[in-house]
Parts: C-alpha cells; sequence; structure tokens
C-alpha cells in the first residue's frame, strides 16, 4: 500500500475544509485536502449556492406579474422550463467548485478524491479510484460537515420523499408539496416552489414557523406565505404516509384531531445530522454526535482538530470559514482563538431575514434592559423605488450604556445590509456609531442608520 506523510490532512472540503488547507498551505504547511464527493462540499454542491440560484430565479419569475405596476404590458406567456433552470444552476456550481480546485492548487495544497478511513490516531487509508492510500500526518483536521436528518417512515430513498438536496434537483414543478418542518430550509424551499407554481402545505411541531426568529419577523414572513398561497400547519405531527390514487396521502396530527393532506413530493426539512460515524479509531470524544473543541479547534486529543458542522457550533458556511482559519493558524504556531462575538445568519425566505448578535427576545431573556429602535422598509425611499417594502429594521440596544446588542432585519436585500451590522456587533459600537456614520441616499442602508437613532429618540423619517 502507498503511503503518503504530510505536515496536515484536512478532511473534508466544505466550507471549512478547503479555507483550512488554502490557510494551511500559505502557512507554509505541507497539506492535503481529501474530499470523497466534490471540491465545496454541500454548500457549493447542493446548499447554499444551488439552493440560492433557484430561488433567485423564482423571485424573478414572480416578478413578472408585477411589472404592470410599473407600466411595464407584458403580453409573452410565462412558463418555465426546469431542465433549462437547473442547467443554468449547475452552470453556476461547476464554476465555483472548479475554481476551489484551483484555489487549493494555486496555493500549493495537494488534493485527494477519495473515501477516508479513520484507522488509528492521525492515521488514515484512503480508498480512491487508482486504489488505497495510506495517509500519515502531524496534524489533523476533521471537516466532514453534515447531512440531512432522516425522520422514520420517510425514507430519502422513495420517489415520494425529498431531502433538500433532491428539492434542488427536480426537473419538474410538483403539483401538491408538502414540507415537514417549518425552519429555514423547509421555508426557503417551500416559497421558492410556491413562486414557480406549487400549491405548498408547511406541517411544523412548534407554536409557529421560525421558531427561533423575533416574531415579529415571523409575522411578516407568514403574511407573504399566505399571499403565496401556502397553507401552514403549527403544533402539528407528522405521523406517515401511504400511496393513495391521487398521489401520496400524508397523516398528520393536528390540535384539533388527525388529518390528512394530497402531495405529489413531500420534503422533509427537520433539520440536519453531524456526519461523525467511523471516528473511533481516533479517540475523541463526542457528544450526541458532535466534536468537542475547545476555542483553538482542538478535540480532546493532541493534533487533532475538528471546524464546521461536525462541531455542531454554528452549523453555517461561514462560521466554518472562520473555524478553519482559527484551526491552520493554530497549527502553524500563531495564537489565535475562536472569539466571535457573533456569528450572522441569513434566511433567504422572501422578504429575506437576516441577524446579527441578540434578537430582542433572546436580549430581553438574558436579564438585559433594552432600547429598541425599529423602521419599515416602507419608510425608506430606495426601498419604494424597487417596489419592495414588506418588512422593518431594528436595533437592540442595552440601556444602560447604548451598546449594540443586535439588529434584526426582514426585508429586501437583508442578507447584504446584515455585514454593517455584524461589525457594529463585534467592535460593540454604540447606537451613534451606527447613527452618526453617514450613510448614502438613496439606499436600503439608510434604515440601519435610521434605527440607531430611533433607539435613540432621535430618528428623523419615522416617529420616535
Amino acid at each position: 500500500m502507498e503511503t503518503r506523510h504530510y505536515d496536515a490532512v484536512v478532511v473534508g472540503a466544505g466550507p471549512g475544509g478547503y479555507v483550512c488547507a488554502i490557510r494551511l498551505a500559505q502557512l507554509g504547511k505541507k497539506t492535503l485536502c481529501i474530499e470523497k464527493d466534490n471540491w465545496g462540499g454541500v454548500c457549493l454542491n447542493v446548499g447554499c449556492i444551488p439552493s440560492k440560484a433557484l430561488i433567485t430565479a423564482a423571485k424573478k419569475f414572480e416578478s413578472i406579474s408585477k411589472m404592470a405596476d410599473m407600466g411595464f404590458t407584458v403580453s409573452v406567456e410565462k412558463s418555465i422550463n426546469m431542465d433549462k433552470m437547473q442547467a443554468w444552476k449547475q452552470k453556476i456550481v461547476k464554476r465555483l467548485t472548479g475554481g476551489i480546485g484551483t484555489l487549493l492548487d494555486k496555493n500549493g495544497a495537494d488534493r485527494l478524491i477519495g473515501n477516508a478511513r479513520f484507522v488509528g490516531g492521525k492515521d488514515l487509508e484512503v480508498d480512491t479510484a487508482d486504489g488505497t492510500i495510506k495517509i500519515t500526518c502531524d496534524d489533523l483536521v476533521i471537516a466532514t460537515g453534515s447531512r440531512p436528518i432522516q425522520v422514520p417512515g420517510f425514507a430519502y430513498a422513495d420517489d415520494r420523499i425529498l431531502d433538500s438536496t433532491k428539492a434542488l434537483d427536480l426537473n419538474e414543478v410538483p403539483k401538491r408539496l408538502a414540507v415537514i418542518g417549518g425552519g429555514y430550509i423547509g421555508l426557503e424551499m417551500g416559497m421558492m416552489l410556491a413562486k414557480l407554481g406549487s400549491e405548498v402545505t408547511v406541517v411544523e411541531m412548534q407554536d409557529s414557523v421560525l421558531a427561533a426568529f423575533d416574531p415579529e419577523v415571523v409575522k411578516v414572513i407568514t403574511r407573504k406565505m399566505k399571499k403565496l398561497g401556502m397553507k401552514t400547519y403549527t403544533k402539528t405531527k407528522a405521523l406517515g404516509w401511504e400511496e393513495g390514487d391521487e398521489g401520496a396521502i400524508l397523516s398528520i396530527e393536528t390540535p384539533k384531531g388527525k388529518e390528512e393532506i394530497i402531495a405529489d413530493k413531500i420534503l422533509v426539512t427537520v433539520g440536519r445530522r453531524p456526519n461523525s460515524e467511523g471516528l473511533e479509531a481516533t479517540g475523541i470524544e463526542l457528544e450526541r454526535g458532535k466534536i468537542i473543541v475547545d476555542d483553538q479547534q482542538k478535540t480532546t486529543v493532541p493534533h487533532i482538530y475538528a471546524i464546521g458542522d461536525i462541531t455542531g457550533r454554528t452549523m453555517l458556511a461561514h462560521g466554518a470559514s472562520y473555524e478553519a482559519e482559527v484551526a491552520a493558524e493554530v497549527i502553524a504556531g500563531h495564537k489565535r482563538y475562536y472569539k466571535a462575538l457573533t456569528v450572522p445568519a441569513v434566511v433567504f425566505t422572501d422578504p429575506e431575514i437576516a441577524t446579527a448578535g441578540l434578537q430582542e427576545q433572546e436580549a430581553k431573556e438574558q436579564g438585559y434592559d433594552v432600547k429598541i429602535g425599529k423602521v419599515p422598509f416602507a419608510a425608506i425611499g430606495r426601498a419604494l423605488t424597487t417596489g419592495e417594502t414588506d418588512g422593518f429594521l431594528k436595533t437592540i440596544l442595552d440601556a444602560s450604556d447604548d451598546r449594540v446588542l443586535g439588529i434584526t432585519i426582514v426585508g429586501p436585500n437583508a442578507s447584504d445590509l446584515i455585514s454593517e451590522a455584524a461589525l457594529a456587533v463585534e467592535m460593540q459600537a454604540e447606537a451613534l456609531d451606527v447613527g452618526l456614520t453617514i450613510h448614502p441616499h438613496p439606499t436600503l442602508g439608510e434604515g440601519m442608520m435610521e434605527a440607531a437613532k430611533q433607539a435613540l429618540g432621535e430618528a428623523i423619517h419615522v416617529l420616535n
């Protein structure tokens, strides 16, 4: 068996793994990145990127019907070619994943496609197309990611049942779609398909969809769901399904009793679980399938590190990338620690949701006396000119010193606006640091300035 030795080996090439491998190579370490499927991992291949491509396509399709308000007469018949849409999506994925391979090569990191098996400590065996290769290293980074949780009785192998990966590869829009799980993935996919013409029903066990978010945010989203014709069951459990004459028959238990939903496809989005199988040989300690790490990404075994979804810290691509650089720099001997005050979160529903720092209810639960500044997008000139005015920007301050504890946005371009909010939280800015910063006009970003001032009773364009 061929044996290779490296200073550092990274298992997994998602947004954590490939970033870690590149940074290690930049720091002079002889590095190998091992990936079993495709460069870029779940995020670039079957997650973040393809889903946002399809969400964008659906939004543009929906916007055709709104053009009359701007004076346009659209005489062409609206139709969807899912094969072309999928080809367009795949072109984006191919470009980005190919770019990752190039970045690894140009930075001097070696690449290997194959299935890695942990055989003891830091030693690996990788089954490749050309045979098995033994890999040894001084430092090992585990970045094996996560996968969708499978609910008993809803096997993804069945054609009727979709996980997020299968939902992104549909070659036709299901006439009727049932979504089990009203979290961010379920609503992103559900709203996208509703815009493309699917009759969507969401089944959620908790009291509301998006239960972890500000209730005022949830109101904005559920209002849009109703406009799209989506039906929602909360406090409801999916019991099982069977094949019927008209499609799949989904049995549910609502607060009022048992009901049935007829669907062509059933999308299951109840969360993700870490890919932690086969780690026993490393000797590292796990908790509920997640690898325990400290603030330098070190596991309980010296010279073995873990980053990304496998740690369960954030389960977000940008969180994994941050952890990746921490691990790489620690391995290279730098004094680097995980010290981020916030990991911003974005949900690509319509309208978009984005948070940085604490949400209002979280700040109150932690005992803060808070000041709140809230500006509706309907009060922002640029939002009016785009025709997208749903939602608001909310600033949460510590009333004792006016420090920004968090910012919550639901509305157009929330995913882009949140970066300023993350910086404000990270630098522990005060409200006036944001409020007295001149923001360009007319832009959506003016709402950030106005919300900071409104929390202090100094807003100009909304009542204080």
